[in-house]
């Protein structure tokens, strides 16, 4: 039963008017939206002396027969960043050069792969600075305004689609080009192997044998706008974000900080717990993720609501997390279907939480989106038809 809500009457509605992801499962949302129904992982066993001393498990792009990739004469990140855009905007009329369109790029690494191959001088800092990066996409494409970088953890990517929608309202902007994306290299993945954070086979979301996180490459692009044609589209409710002010690494305990952010959510989007659908996790794999996010939804009340989590597919794809899986929710939405959380077999968390574990047809209006990340920050977003 819905709430009433000051917010949503008097904020002009946010529309998604499209999409892209970029992945080594797919260049398009159709195509990832299509492997993953048939149960297609970009996820494989690596020897790559370059990046690690042993073998790993990774969602990786192959650099030498991506063409796309290959023809920019930008770096790895910024040509993640340019091929996804492009393949939004060719799917929607934006005008970038209008002063009423910002470009807002989400990651959390950026440019770090240039620390193991190029000398530490000033020139490399300003290369790896993520405003420069952001400032080579937007001349690319002829963005009139100075864009906009949002880095925080791991949920920089909803962030970013959260950041897009209150510079719409306040009606500075009439459209946002939303993208994210993070290459992995040596520098991150020893990162998280310091951590023992790393899982010697595919990540097993929620699963009681689960042993932590796959990485994963990638990029995604959403496009937003409050022009009132676009009516017809999937509709940005609202979201919150949180800080459990846990510990630099590890999340809350309790998952009370998560739960906060879910119920703003539900507070601005004027919506209660029996009004969600869906719920994308942001299932992690790793022991304290997978259980502090259990209990989060529990504590909001929506342990029965069907749940996924897709890093099975992508493995965890950083900055551009939040935007690949809000994606791939929408095209749930559009398609009424929910898809299993690859990896999962018997539920691992303390408070039980309804795992998708198959192909399931469903009507539904809304999806929730959530995400936590390093220094315990916590987000969600809503979604709905």
């Amino acid at each position: 039963m819905r709430n009433e809500n000051i917010y949503q009457s008097i904020m002009p509605a946010v529309y998604i008017v499209a999409d892209n992801i970029y992945s080594p499962i797919g260049t398009t949302t159709a195509q990832n939206f299509e492997r993953i129904k048939q149960g297609i992982s970009g996820i494989q066993k690596h020897q790559n002396k370059a990046i690690s001393g042993t073998d790993f498990y990774a969602s990786l792009f192959n650099y030498s027969e991506n063409n796309i990739l290959n023809k920019f004469k930008y770096s790895k990140f910024e040509g993640l960043l340019i091929a996804s855009v492009d393949g939004a905007i060719k799917e929607a009329d934006v005008d970038v050069k209008s002063d009423k369109t910002i470009l807002i790029v989400s990651s959390t690494k950026g440019n770090t792969g240039m620390l193991e191959t190029n000398a530490d001088d000033p020139g490399l800092q300003k290369k790896i600075a993520l405003h420069t990066s952001a400032k080579i996409v937007a001349d690319h494409f002829g963005f009139a305004n100075q864009p906009l970088v949002v880095s925080n953890a791991c949920i920089s990517g909803i962030m970013a689609i959260l950041t897009g929608m209150r510079l719409l309202q306040s009606g500075k902007y009439e459209t946002a080009v939303v993208v994210g994306a993070d290459e992995i290299g040596k520098f991150v993945l020893s990162g998280f192997q310091s951590f023992q954070a790393v899982s010697e086979e595919p990540c097993k979301p929620f699963d009681q044998n689960r042993t932590g996180i796959t990485l994963g490459e990638g990029a995604a692009t959403m496009i937003l706008s409050t022009n009132p044609k676009y009516g017809d589209k999937i509709k940005v409710l609202g979201g919150g974000v949180s800080n459990d002010a846990n510990h630099i690494s590890a999340p809350s305990r309790t998952g009370k900080e998560l739960s906060e952010a879910i119920e703003r959510t539900l507070r601005m989007s004027g919506l209660v717990t029996d009004d969600i659908d869906l719920i994308s996790a942001h299932g992690t794999a790793t022991s304290y993720n997978d259980e502090m996010e259990a209990k989060a939804i529990a504590l909001s009340g929506l342990d029965t609501v069907p749940a996924n989590s897709l890093k099975g597919y992508y493995g965890h794809t950083l900055g551009a997390a939040g935007l690949i899986e809000s994606i791939i929710s929408v095209q749930s939405l559009k398609q009424n279907v929910i898809l299993p959380t690859l990896g999962f077999e018997t539920m691992g968390v303390s408070n039980p939480i309804n795992i998708c574990t198959q192909l399931t047809p469903k009507r539904m209006k809304t999806c929730l989106k959530t995400a936590s990340g390093f220094g315990g920050c916590n987000a969600s977003i809503l979604f709905s038809k």
